[in-house]
């Protein structure tokens, strides 16, 4: 999932509770989403729920349980693969080489054991244990490499109109650069993917949508602007082509304030604005993130990512953290995983994501599987 959200129980609820099973874990404390859904409650972090923090912060777990973890995310195929010699950074996941984000060689220098995730080349943890990089992002503050994640840009008088005609939430009604958690959803209303769609004041959409499925939703995307176009609408798409960093712990406030001119106290959770960051132009940070943190995930120009980073980790708070630890910890806040958790065989209602349905978009019945997700979600299930 691009961004860290809240859960609440249903028929399946396979976000949190599959993942668990298989590891012999008991089940998580499902957090209900309250309120508007463009509108996330009022809480003493911008970022993170108190309910979530509180029950997070329960659950330390001992180092018996973190080696399950990482036996499951081997099981996942998260294994060490040889890396071809590849430059550049080709977007068609249909080739048999490892992609590289920018920061391929930073990771290498600082000990980064390189394995193969959804097509790429990325650290699964670094000279830390997983079990230390877990709790450092509890307790204090981490780094992750997420350039894997698909980054997109929807321009044009109809970006709205072209996304709500794919996603099941209310892209309408955000304010300026305010964004939310949203899906893609087939016919049949099954998930085709989670992203989050965030509403610039730049006059565009930013969307982040999961590496696992670029093709698929590069695509998805490509083919609605190519039918929108013929039909005589102002839409466009262009691919990102940024690196994305994710800094994630309690202290990313204080960490991150030294670097910027902007008050973070003013970017509550899903909202983003672009600004400075440590004297790189151009960022745009975005309060959000996968541990169930505190956190921002900052989209920086390729060329400029590896500076960054070594901005960030000359604070003494701030470690990087890879794949296992990632997991481990959206595993500990109920965050589900598209593809192990939700499918497209998995509609919003059975993965516990009713929430994401706009309330307008429910009684228009306008987004693809309606027919199917309305029905579901009134308890009449087909």
């Amino acid at each position: 999932m691009p961004g860290a959200v809240s859960l609440q129980p249903g028929p399946i609820a396979l976000c949190a509770l599959k993942p668990r099973l298989l590891l012999g874990l008991p089940a998580p404390i499902l957090i209900p989403f309250v309120g508007d859904l463009t509108k996330p409650a009022r809480t003493t972090s911008p970022s993170v729920p108190d309910r979530v923090v509180a029950s997070v912060r329960r659950l330390h777990w001992s180092p018996v349980t973190m080696q399950r973890v990482v036996s499951m995310v081997a099981r996942l195929g998260l294994r060490g693969q040889p890396l071809p010699s590849v430059p550049g950074r080709p977007h068609s996941g249909s080739q048999d080489v490892l992609r590289r984000t920018p920061l391929y060689d930073f990771h290498l220098a600082h000990g980064g054991k390189m394995v193969a995730f959804a097509g790429w080349s990325l650290p699964v943890q670094y000279q830390d244990s997983h079990v230390d990089s877990h709790l450092h992002t509890r307790r204090h503050c981490s780094l992750f490499d997420v350039s894997h994640m698909l980054q997109t840009k929807i321009h044009g008088c109809d970006r709205v109109k072209l996304m709500e005609s794919l996603v099941v939430g209310d892209i309408a009604e955000l304010r300026p650069n305010q964004g939310t958690l949203s899906l893609f959803t087939n016919e049949a209303g099954g998930i085709l993917d989670d992203l989050i769609v965030t509403n610039t004041c730049e006059g565009h959409l930013y969307v982040v949508s999961n590496a696992g499925c670029w093709d698929k939703d590069l695509a998805l995307m490509q083919d609605k602007v190519r039918e929108l176009q013929k039909m005589g609408g102002d839409v466009g798409l262009e691919v990102v082509d940024n690196a994305l960093l994710a800094l994630q712990g309690p202290t990313v406030a204080q960490v991150l304030q030294d670097g910027v001119a902007d008050d973070l106290k003013k970017l509550p959770f899903m909202t983003s604005a672009v600004m400075e960051v440590f004297g790189v132009s151009g960022c745009r940070v975005t309060r959000c993130g996968y541990t169930g943190e505190d956190g921002v995930e900052i989209s920086v120009p390729a060329t400029e990512a590896v500076r960054l980073a070594k901005a960030l980790l000359e604070n003494p708070e701030v470690k990087l953290a890879g794949l296992a630890a990632r997991d481990s910890l959206r595993l500990e806040a109920g965050l589900c995983l598209y593809g192990s958790d939700i499918d497209e065989h998995t509609t919003p209602v059975e993965g516990s994501l009713s929430w994401t349905l706009g309330k307008r978009r429910r009684a228009a019945m306008d987004f693809p599987g309606a027919a199917v997700i309305i029905p579901q979600l009134k308890g009449k299930v087909l």
